[in-house]
């Protein structure tokens, strides 16, 4: 699917609604794995 895309989207808009920079994506890929995604705005 497209979770993974839709996760980090909404990360980067919230970021640009609220005046972040940084943030923080965490996702749950099943069989006890996880991965994160680091987003800087620039």
């Amino acid at each position: 699917g497209s979770t993974g895309s839709r996760i980090i989207l909404s990360l980067i808009h919230a970021l640009k609604r609220t005046g972040g920079t940084k943030g923080v994506a965490a996702l749950c890929i099943g069989g006890g794995e996880a991965t994160a995604v680091a987003i800087e705005l620039i």
